[in-house]
C-alpha cells in the first residue's frame, strides 16, 4: 500500500534546566580531505541525548549543563567516521571553532555479508522492528522548522519546539503516536505579490507519518514491496557501522505515485536506519492528487518534487527516530497570467530529548491538528530570546538574511496584506 506523504522539517530541541547553569559549544564541522563544510552532522553528548544538526553552512551550536562541559561531543555523518572531541574545544573561542570528519575508506575487512538478494534483506529488516526499535513507549522533544521560497527569496520562516510521544513499535501502526506543540513563531512575507492560497499536505505530523519503521503506509508493508524492484548498491559507514545500501524503483504503475530511493540497513543487527525517497511526479495528475489538498479556482498547479529523509539514531541497544526532511516543489500560475511562479517549502525535525516510558501519553484533545497550518499556531513575535533552554539548528546565512528583510517594517500600503500559502496533512 502506497501513503500520500507529508512534508515536514524538523530539528532537534532538547530542554535544559536554567541559562545559569548552561555553556554554549559552537563550531564548524568540514572534511577533512576537501575543506567543504558539511551539512547535517549529527553533533551529540553521547549517553546524553542533548544534540543537534549542523545546519547548511556546516555550524552548529548546542547548550549544554556546565557538569557536562568535561565530557565529549561525538559528531557522525553518512560516509564519514565518527570524530570525539573534547567540548572544551568549542568554548572559549573568539569564532567558531572546526571540527574535521575523515571521510571512510570503503574497505569491508572480515566482514559477513548478506547472503539474499536485496529484496529478502529489505524484509528481513522490516521484520526486526520487535528486537531494533523501542518496545515500551517513549517521548521525544524535536525542533521544527519549515521554510517557504518563491523562486530565491524566502517568503515565510516558521519553527517550533514539538513533544512527539511514540508508542511501542511491537506493531507498525502509528494509531496511537501523539504530537503536541510547546511554542512556535513564524515571519511571513506581507507583500501582496507572494499571496497565495495554497493548502499542501505538511506540518509537524511528518514525525508520525515519515516514520517509515512504524508507519507500515509510508512506503512498504507486505502487499506494496511487490510493486518494487530491489538491488544491492555498496557498503557504506554510517555512525561508525557498516551498512548495506539497497536501492529501489516501481516496477508498476498504479493510480498512485509510487517512490524511488535508497535504504541503509546495518550489516550487524539488520537495522533500517536511513532511508532516502523521491516520489515519481511524472504523472502530473497522480503527484498533484498525492500532494495539494486545496487551491483556489483558476489557480493552475504542478508539483516538480516531493522527497525526503528519515534516519535513526541509536540510543541504548535500540534505534529511535532522530531526523526528518522534507523537500515540495511545486510551480503556480493563474489562468490568462504569461508567467507562473516557483516555489519551494522544506521542513526539518531532528530529536535529542527521549524519555522512556512516560507517566502519560499526549492527550488527543492536546495533539497537534492537521486541520490549520503550524504557521497559523504560531505567534508573529520574533524574540531573538525566543529558544533560551532550547538547543537548535543554527539558521543558515541566507536565512538569517531573510529574517532581517522580513522583520523590516512595510510600507502602509503592504500592511493590511496576508501571505497564506497554506501547509497542511
Amino acid at each position: 500500500m502506497a501513503f500520500a506523504l507529508c512534508w515536514e522539517i524538523g530539528c532537534a530541541a532538547a530542554g535544559v534546566t536554567s541559562p545559569d547553569s548552561l555553556i554554549w559549544l559552537k563550531g564548524i564541522v568540514k572534511d577533512a580531505h576537501t575543506k567543504k563544510r558539511l551539512a547535517n552532522v549529527n553533533v551529540y553528548i553521547p549517553g546524553k541525548d542533548i544534540g543537534t544538526m549542523t545546519n547548511g553552512d556546516g555550524v552548529f551550536s548546542l547548550k549544554i549543563p556546565w557538569e557536562d562541559a568535561t565530557g565529549k561531543l561525538l559528531l557522525s555523518c553518512l560516509g564519514y567516521a565518527n570524530s570525539s572531541l573534547p567540548c572544551t574545544h568549542f568554548t572559549g573561542h573568539p569564532a567558531e571553532a572546526t571540527a574535521f570528519l575523515t571521510p571512510t575508506a570503503r574497505v569491508l575487512g572480515e566482514v559477513t555479508v548478506y547472503g539474499g538478494d536485496a529484496k529478502s534483506l529489505v524484509s528481513e529488516a522490516l521484520q526486526k522492528t520487535d528486537a531494533n526499535y523501542p518496545l515500551r513507549p517513549h517521548l521525544l522533544t524535536m525542533f521544527y522548522r519549515e521554510t517557504i521560497m518563491k523562486g530565491n527569496r524566502f517568503v515565510g520562516i516558521s519553527e517550533g519546539v514539538m513533544e512527539v510521544f511514540k508508542d511501542s513499535y511491537k506493531r507498525r501502526s502509528v494509531a496511537k503516536d501523539r504530537v503536541r506543540m510547546q511554542r512556535g513563531r513564524r515571519l511571513l512575507s506581507q507583500k501582496t505579490k507572494d499571496t497565495l492560497a495554497v493548502k499542501v499536505q505538511g506540518g509537524p505530523m511528518l514525525s508520525v507519518y515519515l516514520d517509515v519503521i512504524k508507519n507500515e503506509d509510508a512506503v512498504f508493508d507486505h502487499e506494496s514491496m511487490a510493486y518494487y524492484a530491489f538491488r544491492h548498491e555498496r557498503i557504506e559507514m554510517l555512525d561508525d557501522r557498516l551498512h548495506y545500501v539497497v536501492s529501489f524503483r516501481p516496477t508498476v504503475r498504479l493510480e498512485y505515485p509510487l517512490y524511488s530511493g535508497q535504504l541503509y540497513i546495518d550489516l550487524q543487527n539488520l537495522c533500517l536506519t536511513r532511508a532516502e525517497l523521491s516520489m515519481d511526479v511524472s504523472d502530473v495528475e497522480k503527484a498533484n492528487k498525492a500532494v495539494l489538498r486545496k487551491r483556489p479556482s483558476g489557480l493552475r498547479f504542478r508539483c516538480k518534487e516531493l522527497s525526503f529523509v528519515v534516519a535513526y539514531r541509536r540510543h541504548g541497544e535500540r534505534s529511535c527516530l532522530d531526523y526528518v526532511r522534507n523537500t515540495i516543489r511545486f510551480k503556480c500560475d493563474w489562468k490568462r497570467r504569461l508567467f507562473s511562479s516557483a516555489y519551494t517549502a522544506v521542513a526539518e525535525m531532528v530529536a535529542v530529548d527521549i524519555v522512556d516510558s512516560p507517566a502519560n501519553p499526549i492527550p488527543a484533545a492536546e495533539s497537534y491538528s492537521n486541520k490549520q497550518p503550524f504557521s497559523d499556531q504560531t505567534t508573529q513575535d520574533w524574540d531573538t530570546d525566543f529558544w533560551k533552554d532550547y538547543n537548535i539548528i543554527e539558521p543558515t546565512e541566507s536565512l538569517e538574511k531573510a529574517v532581517k528583510k522580513l522583520r523590516k517594517p512595510l510600507r502602509i500600503s503592504e500592511i493590511d496584506s496576508k501571505f497564506t500559502l497554506l501547509k497542511n496533512h
